[in-house]
């Protein structure tokens, strides 16, 4: 007898000898256990997505500062349609939005994005039909299976690890079951593979001749620029590189940035800005400045002026530079009836001793020493680096250099695209190549040794989905979970799938600091990064070792009797392939739970809420009370993963007796998804990052690798049935999958993330040989102009928009402090802001 009928034996041998065996032990599961499962997850999901729906819709006329936000903030989301207010009247205008006016007021990331879920609908819907037309009666006949969990007619094995185990003991004695239906799992996973890549280059194609339309017909300074890396030293001046990149007869150059080391400069301005802060949190304090009342009509309760008032006004009154609040709101200022307030200055050995002294006083002699620092270090040459942003004068000669090897030296002038200038990250523009690398492979390790870590999180929720092996840890709560059934379908239903989502929901963030850590040039690149670290965080943790864990808990009450069977890799490889279809209930439980449940929540924006009152009552001057107004920020780093996840989830359960169902569940999630995502990305939401669509290639590569596991899936399924030529038939298709992937890769990817010089209308101002008119270097907001994104520093969002590659703390005018109802001085921020324009048009 061979290695594999011995295990086979051992695992049955195991299985009765378990607790279910019927000789006079608990028996932990029945039937309509997994029913039960099923209607208990999808009561109360639907219930929290109804009451999460309801409520926002009660709260969403009454609070349009927070849920119209966007609408109310951004020139760009001004055009859209005003909607209404009443209870569901604003669905169908919502609804009624097409996709070229979420392109023009949104930008080509969230038209990208919101493609994915158009293709995601239509994928499912046709596997759906397929699914309820043919798989789902082929099952039922051959095998008495319809997917519903504990409705099927032939019930299986008590242990799910033993059910294909236990067919296949009986093909080998018996020759009773019929595997002509097999043939479904060949010509389906053929079929559903092809509807996906058809549908995917569909997709792809519509993005590409809308992105190449989008782009081709812009004129901005970030498609006329480059960034160019791995300048050698005696070429590091402006006129050397631009000498160096007109010598290569592509194009004249319009301006030059070399990147220097301005640490010391950076480091004085946000030294300034918190003293600035500290400042306005003292002199609030003296002048007694009370919360302004609510208007009734906004979330934060202070009732801020428009942002177009910010818009329309000049430079020169800028709304720093203006009145807080308007004369009716004064009133919240009282006679300076409160004393000055006073701060401590440590000193001394081990800084044991204080004194005390005027705090306003000190931050304002603070704030005068700081800006005489600042503007000394304004005047100082700072050490150049490897790194410069070239503005070339047509978009044509841009995409010429970023195209094509510049220099025949290795590691020596390497041209890329350039992001805004508002998302450079200009603090990583001076870090050295070899420390930005360091720290790029550190936080990689680091990363897969978080990997690991997150898998033993995962270990006890996935016991959770057998009782049999929460009776072998804690055997008191799996008798109490059996005497009270209603308890035990919440914990072996809800609190897994919940565990499942709320880990997806924390881990993100780690991994976006650590984004932030790796030394990258733009918060575009990190968006870019956050998505392929959390992709790979929720696939193969989520799901690769969730589905390994899920088969794992299950050995448990047979592992010291079959520990010897294990040797045989084939025995394991059926565990695996079993686990899928064992855990079909908790992929079906956590599609309810994601799509019904949490889903609605994201309108209610229950994390900004939530965090509401701590961030109010830690307000207590103007500006911290006008920045409790902002729009929360989107971001696609978080949300994108999840979704390919929910897909790759649905493709690989398309052919499963289940698979009618998980489609099902699947429509659902995505079609309230796209609904909702719509909403936040046009209305609610404030998503700065612009990428021009480049996550559209990282959305198809995972995508490949979905359809690659899954037709491993269905060849490991039909090889443990002893069969040879149906697995063989499915290699060809898991060897065009691959070849396909990297065909996909050699053609498509690049046309998502250059501009095709035919795309370029040479007719436009930049388009060919001519450059547009020179644009300042700040400007208000206007519709959705790459070139005109807020600029950061500190971490903090400015109202200046910078439309040109240069370095902030070099020309951000030194405002004074933000206080209520008056003017701060006038500082010498204008006028150097006039210098700096005038150098630049005056710029060859």
């Amino acid at each position: 007898m061979s290695l594999t009928v011995s295990a086979a034996d051992a695992l049955l041998t195991a299985s009765k000898d378990g607790p279910n065996n019927g000789h006079g032990e608990r028996k932990w599961g029945d039937q309509t256990h997994e029913t039960r499962d099923l209607y208990t997850q999808f009561v109360i999901s639907f219930a929290l997505g109804l009451g999460a729906f309801i409520t926002f819709c009660v709260l969403r006329p009454k609070w349009n500062g927070l849920y119209a936000a966007r609408r109310r903030q951004r020139g760009a989301a001004s055009h859209l349609p005003e909607l209404p207010d009443s209870f569901f009247g604003w669905i169908p205008v919502l609804y009624r939005i097409t996709d070229e006016e979420v392109l023009y007021s949104a930008g080509m990331d969230a038209y990208v994005f919101l493609s994915f879920f158009k293709f995601a609908l239509r994928f499912l819907l046709a596997v759906f039909v397929f699914a309820v037309a043919i798989i789902l009666p082929i099952h039922y006949k051959y095998i008495g299976k319809n997917g519903v969990p504990g409705w099927d007619n032939v019930k299986p094995p008590s242990n799910d690890t033993t059910t294909l185990v236990g067919e296949f003991m009986k093909d080998k004695d018996n020759q009773k079951l019929d595997w002509t239906y097999l043939w479904i799992y060949v010509i389906f996973t053929y079929i559903f593979s092809g509807m996906a890549v058809y549908f995917l280059l569909q997709e792809t194609n519509k993005i590409i001749r809308t992105r190449q339309t989008y782009l081709g017909n812009q004129t901005s300074t970030t498609d006329r620029t480059i960034r160019l890396s791995g300048i050698p030293r005696d070429m590091a001046s402006e006129d050397s590189i631009k000498e160096f990149v007109e010598g290569l007869k592509v194009g004249r150059v319009e301006a030059v940035t070399l990147c220097r080391k301005w640490r010391e400069l950076d480091d004085l301005v946000d030294k300034r800005m918190e003293l600035v802060r500290e400042l306005e949190r003292a002199w609030t304090k003296h002048m007694g400045y009370k919360r302004p009342r609510s208007d009734g009509n906004t979330l934060p309760l202070t009732h801020q002026p428009p942002y177009a008032t910010h818009a329309s006004l000049p430079l020169e009154e800028d709304h720093e530079q203006s009145s807080l609040l308007p004369s009716s709101e004064r009133e919240h200022i009282s006679n300076y009836r409160n004393e000055r307030p006073r701060v401590r200055l440590w000193y001394g050995p081990l800084k044991l001793r204080y004194r005390s002294i005027d705090a306003i006083d000190y931050y304002e002699e603070q704030l005068r020493k700081t800006d005489e620092q600042i503007e000394s270090a304004r005047e100082k040459d700072y050490v150049p680096t490897e790194m410069a942003f070239v503005t070339m004068e047509s978009i044509a000669a841009s995409q010429m250099l970023v195209q094509t090897i510049l220099d025949p030296h290795p590691m020596q002038m390497f041209a890329r695209l350039a992001p805004a200038p508002a998302d450079v990250i200009w603090k990583n523009t001076y870090l050295s190549r070899a420390r930005r690398m360091c720290q790029s492979w550190f936080i990689t390790l680091f990363i897969g040794f978080l990997t690991v870590f997150w898998s033993f999180l995962l270990l006890p929720i996935a016991g959770l989905l057998e009782l049999d092996t929460l009776h072998k840890v804690i055997p008191q709560l799996a008798e109490f979970l059996y005497v009270h059934p209603l308890l035990q379908s919440l914990v072996q239903t809800g609190l897994p799938t919940l565990s499942f989502s709320l880990l997806t929901v924390a881990v993100p963030y780690v991994y976006e600091w650590l984004s932030h850590q790796q030394g990258m040039m733009s918060r575009g690149d990190v968006e870019l990064s956050l998505i392929s670290k959390n992709f790979f965080f929720t696939f193969f943790n989520m799901f690769l070792i969730f589905t390994v864990f899920g088969a794992a808990s299950g050995f448990y009450s047979f592992w010291e009797n079959v520990r010897d069977a294990f040797k045989d890799t084939t025995m394991i490889a059926l565990a695996l392939a079993n686990s899928l279809e064992g855990l079909a209930p908790f992929y079906i439980n956590l599609l309810i739970l994601q799509g019904l449940g949490l889903f609605p929540f994201r309108l209610l924006e229950f994390g900004s809420v939530a965090l509401y009152p701590l961030h109010f009552l830690r307000a207590r001057t103007p500006r911290e009370f006008a920045e409790l107004s902002t729009p929360p920020e989107f971001s696609y780093g978080f949300s994108i993963p999840q979704t390919i996840l929910i897909l790759i989830i649905c493709v690989v359960y398309s052919v499963f007796p289940a698979s009618w169902l998980i489609c099902l569940f699947g429509l659902v999630y995505f079609f309230i998804g796209h609904f909702i995502y719509k909403y936040q990305l046009l209305y609610a939401m404030d998503h700065q990052q612009h990428s021009t669509g480049r996550a559209w290639p990282m959305i198809c590569n995972r995508v490949f690798v979905g359809l690659v596991v899954y037709q491993l899936a269905m060849i490991g399924v039909l090889a443990l049935r002893k069969d040879i030529t149906r697995p063989l038939l499915l290699l060809p298709l898991l060897g065009f999958t691959v070849w396909f992937s990297y065909w996909f890769g050699r053609n498509y990817e690049p046309l998502m993330k250059f501009i095709a010089l035919k795309s370029i209308d040479r007719n436009l101002p930049g388009g060919g040989d001519v450059s547009p008119s020179l644009s300042t270097t700040f400007s208000p907001p206007s519709g959705l102009d790459r070139d005109a994104l807020p600029i950061r520093i500190g971490g903090r969002e400015l109202e200046l928009r910078l439309k040109k590659y240069v370095n902030p703390s070099l020309i951000v005018p030194l405002h004074g402090a933000w206080l209520p109802g008056r003017n701060p001085a006038q500082g010498n921020g204008a006028s150097l802001f006039e210098a700096h324009q005038t150098q630049n048009d005056n710029n060859p």
